[in-house]
C-alpha cells in the first residue's frame, strides 16, 4: 500500500468514524472502488486507534474526571458521583462487544466484508436511526442513565461488528430509543469507543509483533497518526452540528448510499 493510499483510507476513516454512517463499511468500499488490496481487519483497527486518540484528546477533561473519581473510590462503584458512575456504565456497556468481538476475530469475519451486505446494513440501520431519532421525544441526560440503558446500548454495539452497521450509528440509535438526548447520545457513543477499540488495537499489535510483520506495523503507526488528525476534526463537526440539527442528513446519506450499493452489486 502506498502512502497516498494510506492518506485516502485515513481520510475516510477520520470523517466517518464518529458520524453515524459506518467507517468500516466506507473503508472496505473505498478499497474496492479504487482497486486497492483489502488489507483486512488489521488496517481497519489501526485506523480506529487513531480515532481513539482523537476521542481521548477531545474529551480529556471527562476522561480525567472519570479516572480521578474511580481512584478516589478505590475502584468501587459509587453511582452518587457522576463521573464514577459514567466510568462504570461505559465498562458495563463495553462487555458484550468485547466478548462477541474477540470471538468473531478468531472465527473470521471476511465473509461479512461484502459490498451487498454493507449496502443492506447501511440502508436498513439508517432507517432505524431515523425512526429512533424522529419518535423519541423525551430528553434524558447522561446523569439519568442507569445500568439497564448502558447494557442495552452495549448489546446494540455488537451489531456494529457487521460492516455497514456503524458503531456510532447503532449506539446512538439505541440511546435515542432509550430517550437520551441527541448530544448526550453522541457523547456516550464516542466515549464507548474507547474500551473496545483499545482492546482490539492491543490484540492486533500483539499479533503483528509476534508475527514479526515490521512493514505492517509501520503502516499501522502511520495510519494511527493520519486517522487521528481527520477524526479530531470530525468529532468537532459532529458535536457542533447536533446542537442545531437532527440526524436526518446522515439518514438521507445512508439511504442513498445503501440503495446505490444494493443496485450496483
Amino acid at each position: 500500500m502506498s502512502f497516498f493510499e494510506l492518506i485516502g483510507l485515513s481520510f475516510v476513516q477520520g470523517l466517518t468514524e464518529f458520524l453515524p454512517v459506518s467507517s468500516s463499511g466506507h473503508l472496505i468500499l473505498f478499497s474496492k472502488f479504487f482497486a486497492l488490496k483489502d488489507e483486512g481487519i488489521g488496517i481497519d483497527i489501526a485506523l480506529h486507534i487513531g480515532s481513539l486518540f482523537a476521542v481521548m484528546i477531545y474529551f480529556k477533561l471527562d476522561i480525567f474526571q472519570m479516572v480521578r473519581d474511580v481512584f478516589k473510590s478505590k475502584f468501587l462503584p459509587d453511582f452518587k458521583v457522576f463521573f464514577n458512575k459514567q466510568a462504570y456504565l461505559l465498562l458495563i456497556a463495553s462487555v458484550p462487544a468485547l466478548i462477541v468481538g474477540f470471538w468473531l476475530r478468531n472465527f473470521g469475519t471476511d465473509f461479512l466484508r461484502n459490498p451487498k451486505i454493507i449496502g443492506t446494513t447501511i440502508l436498513f440501520y439508517g432507517i432505524v436511526l431515523y425512526v429512533a431519532d424522529k419518535f423519541s421525544k423525551a430528553e434524558k441526560t447522561l446523569k439519568e442513565m442507569g445500568i439497564k440503558e448502558a447494557f442495552l446500548i452495549g448489546l446494540a454495539q455488537c451489531l456494529a461488528l457487521v460492516p455497514g452497521t456503524s458503531r456510532s450509528g447503532i449506539t446512538i440509535t439505541a440511546a435515542r430509543f432509550l430517550k437520551i438526548n441527541r448530544v448526550d447520545a453522541a457523547k456516550f457513543s464516542m466515549l464507548l469507543s474507547l474500551p473496545v477499540i483499545f482492546a482490539a488495537g492491543a490484540l492486533e499489535f500483539y499479533r503483528l509483533i509476534v508475527a514479526s510483520q515490521k512493514m505492517a506495523l509501520i503502516f499501522s503507526l502511520e495510519s494511527i497518526v493520519l486517522s487521528f488528525v481527520f477524526s479530531y476534526f470530525a468529532i468537532c463537526f459532529m458535536m457542533r452540528l447536533l446542537k442545531k440539527w437532527t440526524y436526518l442528513p446522515f439518514v438521507v446519506y445512508r439511504v442513498i448510499l445503501g440503495l446505490i450499493l444494493i443496485f450496483l452489486f
